[in-house]
């Protein structure tokens, strides 16, 4: 069986999340071949994978939403002129009325232009000026006709990549993924699996709001065009899993068929561990709050530290540890430093990206500022080595720590509200006043994971999801190990 993984803006890339996700999920089925299509920013990324490939991956591909338009830069073509049949199905592209997918799937498949072209063409202008009057003519049009130029600049370019044909095509995440995914399906026949860890469009959707770039009813409309797009996923996938009920249920309102669904829970392999380190000479003297991370605004560091300085004050047994890589020259990484510098908390420790199981036996509890997650696997990382879990309102954090459905077991830490400095710091003070309740928290949370949250768990359901794709494929299915030899990586 051969899987194509369509991948956006993570795996290879980046550590952490969704790419420790895609990469275990790839070494527990050595028995199939797997493709990883990526869907980066532009070419500044290429190549710089962060994760060694496993024998069982044959290929990398790499797209770009930001690119050269190759086609554009050759020598001059005559002028692009669309027929009746490829005019009609972008402008139901376009005026989001009764979408033509197929139509648009093979525009893109079989037809060699410049994007370049395409955009700034009669055709795209006669589209934008009918979608303007029908719903926009309070605005100003030459403004309208740009912005909707730039909102598919990247879809162009995305829908013009060249896809490896696979059996199945794994999709983790609706968005541009999820339109790849699609457009595999409908051209080459296969079948589609979409694995949301966050809801792309209502994640996007809380991004547009809160953003700058984008004002007035323009915010409108880039929250359409991502709702079409995930729209276009839910219509054309097989099964379209999520990792907690509440997500599942948000699916559902945003048009993915309820049969579809499937709620498919993150796991880890608490077997890693079962042997770590404990604490080291000086630990004892010190409650330790580790925070595995990356250095980056969703991750909300400059709340973490605020609220550390000010519960350091109250309780002076409180060490942080923030575990995890940040790129020097990053703009938000460079305020959370000089954020430091200003404070000068005393016991704050930066580690750099570690292994885990070094330093997780070492800590009191672990701790999550985020403003988004999906269902933090740091969270279960830290129950398998029994330590409570501060965390604030995201995702599945509340499940995971107070338990959902008819799981009894009790707290196994505190949630706290997103962007609460004064909500963190009295949940670390907490903690280290009374480590002996802090302590059985962290034991209700390795009971917890033990329960539902395994690797083992996880691989059952997933394996299951690909023999069922592959009965609808009619393609082979091995329990041999796959290995390639001249792999494209």
């Amino acid at each position: 069986m051969k899987v194509c993984i369509v991948v956006e803006g993570c795996y290879p890339y980046v550590v952490g999340g969704v790419s420790s996700w895609v990469h275990s999920l790839i070494k527990q089925f050595p028995n199939i071949e797997f493709i990883i299509q990526t869907i980066a920013a532009d070419r500044s990324i290429r190549g710089k994978f962060v994760y060694e490939m496993p024998d069982n991956v044959s290929e990398v591909r790499e797209a770009y939403v930001q690119d050269i338009d190759w086609i554009g830069i050759k020598k001059r073509h005559k002028k692009l002129c669309l027929n009746k049949k490829d005019f009609d199905a972008l402008k139901s592209l376009i005026l989001n009325e009764n979408i033509d997918w197929k139509g648009v799937f093979e525009f893109f498949h079989t037809r060699n232009f410049s994007i370049n072209d395409l955009l700034m063409g009669n055709d795209f202008f006669l589209m934008a000026k009918e979608l303007y009057i029908k719903h926009y003519e309070n605005i100003t049009f030459s403004d309208f006709l740009w912005s909707l130029r730039s909102m598919y600049l990247p879809l162009f370019l995305c829908l013009k990549t060249p896809l490896p044909e696979a059996d199945l095509y794994h999709c983790v995440a609706t968005g541009y993924a999820g339109m790849l995914g699609s457009m595999a399906k409908v051209l080459y026949g296969s079948t589609l699996l979409i694995s949301e860890h966050g809801i792309y469009s209502r994640e996007r959707e809380e991004d547009i709001i809160k953003a700058n770039w984008v004002e007035g009813v323009y915010k409108n409309v880039w929250i359409e065009h991502f709702r079409k797009m995930s729209s276009c996923a839910y219509q054309n996938a097989n099964k379209v899993t999520s990792l907690f009920e509440y997500a599942k249920n948000l699916q559902i309102e945003l048009g993915c068929p309820a049969e579809k669904t499937l709620v498919t829970p993150n796991g880890i392999d608490p077997e890693r561990f079962a042997d770590i380190p404990g604490k080291k000479e000086g630990d004892d003297n010190f409650f330790n709050i580790g925070a595995v991370l990356r250095i980056a605004p969703i991750k909300d560091v400059k709340s973490l530290i605020n609220a550390f300085y000010y519960a350091k004050q109250r309780e002076p047994s409180l060490k942080l540890w923030i575990m995890g890589p940040w790129e020097e020259e990053d703009p938000y990484a460079k305020e959370v430093f000089a954020l430091v510098d200003s404070l000068q908390p005393k016991d704050l420790i930066f580690t750099g990206r570690i292994n885990v199981t070094e330093y997780l036996g070492r800590m009191d509890a672990t701790i999550l500022s985020s403003i988004s997650e999906g269902q933090p696997l740091t969270i279960l990382e830290g129950f398998a080595a029994k330590c409570p879990a501060i965390a604030t309102n995201v995702g599945n954090c509340e499940g995971l720590i107070y338990g959902e459905g008819d799981d009894k077991l009790g707290h196994a830490g505190i949630v706290t509200d997103t962007m609460s400095v004064s909500g963190l710091a009295d949940a670390m003070v907490k903690m280290a006043r009374e480590p002996e309740v802090a302590k059985h928290m962290g034991e209700i949370g390795y009971q917890r994971l033990m329960a539902k949250y395994q690797l083992s768990q996880m691989k059952a359901t997933y394996r299951k999801l690909y023999l069922e794709m592959a009965s609808h494929s009619d393609c082979a299915w091995t329990e041999e190990p796959f290995v390639r030899v001249d792999k494209k990586v």
